[in-house]
């Protein structure tokens, strides 16, 4: 097997999800976040937050009154368990199914599971399989 080697946090800064529905959107994605161990890390009326993804609806100041088409976001797994989960969660929270749990063919060992969100993402969550990791995660602190 080919060594592969992820990074977080390099590529993209954010991402922004503009939802008709903020309450169905509210409800599906705390199920994902809890399902993989990111917390919810903000929320206001017309949006929340978790990590790197914002998500509002179209009135808030941040959307220029716009929905955003239809993404494909996946989110890394730390095992095979994580995916189950969350594709389980993701469905009892209003998802639809798109790919229950499974290899799949893009590398040896990749194994993912696939969601519809309420507003018609395709949302992933994938385990890349055994793997190094140097460190939790990433933390940044800005100082003033």
């Amino acid at each position: 097997m080919e060594t592969m080697e992820l990074y977080r946090g390099r590529l993209i800064d954010h991402l922004q999800l503009v939802v008709k529905d903020l309450a169905a959107s509210r409800r599906f994605y705390q199920a994902v976040f809890d399902s993989i161990g990111i917390p919810i890390a903000g929320e206001g009326d017309t949006y929340f937050w978790a990590d790197e993804l914002f998500i509002s609806t179209a009135s808030s100041e941040a959307a220029a009154g716009q929905l955003t088409g239809h993404h494909h976001l996946a989110f890394q797994a730390r095992d095979r368990a994580t995916v189950e989960a969350f594709h389980q969660a993701a469905l009892a929270a209003g998802g639809k199914d798109n790919g229950a749990p499974g290899e799949r063919p893009y590398h040896p060992g990749y194994y993912a599971a696939f969601a519809i969100d309420p507003d018609g993402n395709n949302i992933e969550v994938v385990y890349h399989g055994p793997a190094d990791y140097s460190a939790d995660a990433v933390k940044v602190s800005f100082s003033q």
